[in-house]
């Protein structure tokens, strides 16, 4: 069996893939961080889904899979799983469940009951792991135009799913200014 640890002490290091140790600040490091983050923080969305929007796990689950081949692209240079395709896949399920509840007209505040609440801050951490890979991109790593849009696409759709949990769960979402 495979320990988890080494016993070596890293000093405030890490292993790339290619071996290279670099500081566990890397931009690399950190994008690949927040890109685990999110993941993680979807696993704890699907464990806390309400009975109504049970019908978001298997989307949450495949969105998992992409993060974790997503940061492979980032990690291994011939890995690209991450596709123009998978983008619209995203963008097919936005304007499918954009036609089962209505409209909004106006900004509202992130929240709601517990799954529409959970994922409107998976939304706000897929924007932040998107703000690390594109600097990353910017100043260190080539990024392909497919997985920055993927990202990009990625809080748009957690919004949506938000919005259709809230929806799911009765909840009538707020206006974040008052009138």
């Amino acid at each position: 069996m495979v320990k988890i640890y080494t016993k070596v002490g890293d000093h405030g290091k890490t292993k790339q893939v290619t071996g290279k140790m670099v500081p566990k600040y890397d931009l690399q490091i950190s994008a690949l961080g927040s890109l685990d983050e999110l993941e993680s923080w979807i696993g704890y969305v699907i464990s806390i889904l309400s009975p109504k929007a049970q019908e978001l796990a298997p989307k949450l689950k495949r969105l998992q899979r992409n993060l974790y081949e997503l940061q492979a692209d980032i990690t291994v240079k011939r890995h690209h799983n991450i596709t123009a395709d998978t983008t619209k896949q995203l963008e097919d399920e936005i304007d499918d469940i954009s036609t089962k509840f209505p409209r909004i007209k106006a900004f509202i505040l992130p929240g709601g009951n517990q799954s529409g609440a959970a994922l409107q801050y998976a939304r706000s951490l897929a924007r932040k792991a998107e703000r690390q890979v594109i600097e990353l991109n910017d100043k260190e790593q080539e990024i392909s135009a497919d997985s920055l849009s993927y990202l990009n696409r990625l809080s748009d759709y957690l919004f949506m799913l938000a919005r259709y949990a809230n929806f799911l769960d009765g909840y009538d979402e707020e206006l974040s200014k008052l009138s």
